[in-house]
């Protein structure tokens, strides 16, 4: 890892990376925030690098907003077009949950440019989602809802001749949230390894981000598409500044959670780059004057975005609060000691972990990041995974040996006690209705004989309880002969000797679980911001809110976008409230 991707590798950054054992753990998990290798920035970051153009070659949508669009991502090598349909819902149809059955706008990411036959079969098929039929030549199949009260009002000040509320944008942030980003094969979409050797879409989720993006670009266009078509003798565009203030809603459940524990190399790249990143700066030996100044700039911004972050959830707001004060400590810790020699990025790390909170531990590792774009941002091109070189179990190992790793890499799963209600209080399977992923209590539902192997640490222990009853010298490819139900578990135990960071150090079936730490973690990854958790199971969070337009990428800063901007008032006013 120390040298992927980047061609002036940083020597002792070994030295000052975090463990596993403190990283990986659910609470730490639970409050990541987003850093420039989130996907979205790298996306955004390979599109500018490489020209991209973008353009609108079709927009047919009438005043209620139902028609066709195309949206093309245009590049050096390939083209991809985004097939966008609006609908016009019943209200009594639009639902956040991922059984809904009808959506405001309905989406595709093509590969290519779609003929007219490509567009009429899309027409009668990606509105109907999972019911309908797409092929290899969609990588992503997408839906959205509007966001109502929002949407009416800036069509509504809009079609008046003014701009929207600036209160209201920021507290709420989107003008539709998407329920579902399907990729990687699903519903008959394009398989992963169709696409894994492109370099635009070789990163993690990368067709995935471009759709959100031009999702986006899609919904601001209609509003003011609406509001000219409501009042065309009155009717303004949105200012650019209020414009890019939107990004794109997202309501994510317990479907998102099992990737963690299925995908457990990609996840270890992951985690590596991200911890690669915070060490190579932690082991600078002083601090050049742009890094402090950018650091001291995106404190300020960060403790902005706080103020303006608000949450329904008590858990979520309570951490905010704590987020909040412990931004304010920071920055009076800055203003008192110097940032210049003497290892200061980690003597500041070191500090953060002392005097903060986790949460706000997790926002000082990405300001430490955000101004050393030239030491990290290679690290990007290290976050995926050849998942099949990692799959088959050596089976010519003792079984002495992989008792032994797994004293050294699961004494977390050894020291539970599994037979105790609450330590196998839920069980994770599959819906029939939907083919999601689900939580269910052992103890109150039916349905355990259907659990999914998600309890990796259950599931460690007995094996390792297995493993004693046999002679140490005995092969290992012998003693899964005779039980079969273990090599799930065997294979992960070799993959954690190669991937310190696969494993997620927490019981997934304890009655104290939160299935939000973990969405709330793989969702830092994408880059979202303003985390909003509506239970201990599914979160609602912002998307790209701040970044360029496609029409904007060419001329405009590509990542410096996601601290909130600091106007010049507030730059006067001393502390942010």
């Amino acid at each position: 890892m120390n040298n992927c991707g980047e061609s002036n590798p940083v020597p002792d950054s070994a030295r000052f990376r975090r463990t596993p054992e403190t990283v990986m753990r659910l609470a730490r998990m639970g409050v990541f925030h987003q850093t420039r290798l989130s996907f979205m920035r790298a996306l955004l970051r390979r599109l500018k690098h490489e020209g991209w153009r973008f353009d609108r070659p079709l927009w047919d949508i009438d005043a209620k907003g139902v028609g066709k669009a195309l949206y093309r991502a245009i590049g050096p090598q390939r083209t991809y077009t985004l097939v966008a349909f609006g609908h016009d819902l019943d209200p009594a149809f639009r639902s956040d949950r991922v059984i809904a059955e009808a959506w405001d706008a309905t989406f595709t990411l093509f590969d290519g440019e779609p003929d007219q036959a490509d567009i009429t079969r899309l027409a009668a098929n990606v509105p109907l989602q999972e019911a309908g039929r797409v092929s290899e030549r969609e990588l992503v199949l997408s839906r959205a809802n509007r966001s109502v009260r929002m949407f009416d009002h800036v069509i509504g000040r809009l079609s008046a001749g003014r701009q929207p509320d600036p209160d209201l944008v920021e507290m709420c942030g989107y003008l539709m949230r998407t329920t579902a980003v399907y990729g990687s094969g699903k519903f008959g979409a394009a398989d992963r390894q169709l696409i894994a050797d492109r370099p635009e879409l070789s990163g993690p989720f990368r067709a995935e981000m471009l759709s959100v993006w031009l999702i986006r670009a899609f919904t601001l266009d209609l509003v003011e598409h609406m509001a000219g078509l409501r009042a065309p003798d009155t009717a303004v565009r949105l200012d650019t500044d209020v414009r890019r203030r939107f990004g794109v809603g997202n309501s994510t459940g317990l479907g998102m959670a099992p990737f963690l524990v299925s995908h457990p190399a990609l996840i270890n790249n992951w985690m590596l780059a991200r911890e690669e990143a915070l060490a190579r700066v932690r082991a600078q030996s002083d601090a050049r004057p742009e890094a402090i100044a950018g650091f001291r700039d995106y404190l300020r911004r960060a403790r902005l975005q706080a103020a303006l972050w608000i949450s329904g959830h008590d858990l979520q707001s309570t951490r905010i609060a704590g987020l909040r004060a412990d931004l304010e400590r920071l920055e009076a810790h800055v203003e008192d000691i110097g940032l210049a020699d003497g290892l200061p990025w980690d003597r500041l790390y070191r500090w953060g972990e002392a005097n903060l909170g986790l949460e706000g531990q997790e926002m000082l590792v990405s300001l430490i990041i955000e101004p050393h774009g030239d030491l990290v941002d290679a690290l990007a091109d290290c976050m995926d995974a050849n998942e099949e070189s990692a799959f088959e179990i050596d089976g010519s190992i003792s079984v002495g040996t992989t008792s032994e790793l797994i004293d050294q890499h699961y004494p977390w799963a050894l020291d539970t006690d599994y037979d105790e209600p609450a330590g196998q209080a839920r069980f994770w399977y599959v819906s029939e209705e939907k083919l999601e992923p689900r939580l269910g209590e052992r103890f109150d539902e039916p349905g355990a004989e259907l659990e999914q192997p998600l309890a990796t640490g259950r599931d460690i222990a007995a094996l390792a309880r297995a493993l004693a009853a046999r002679q140490p010298q005995e092969m290992l490819a012998e003693f899964l002969l005779t039980h079969p139900e273990h090599r799930h578990a065997v294979r992960r135990v070799q993959i954690a000797a190669n991937y310190p960071f696969a494993e997620i150090r927490e019981n997934l079936i304890a009655a104290d679980t939160l299935p939000i730490d973990m969405l709330r973690c793989k969702l830092s990854f994408f880059g979202a911001t303003a985390f909003d958790p509506r239970s201990d199971r599914w979160v609602r969070i912002s998307m790209y809110r701040g970044a360029p337009f496609p029409d904007e990428l060419s001329n405009h800063d590509a990542d410096d976008w996601v601290w909130p901007p600091l106007m010049a008032a507030e730059e006067q006013q001393g502390p942010i409230p």
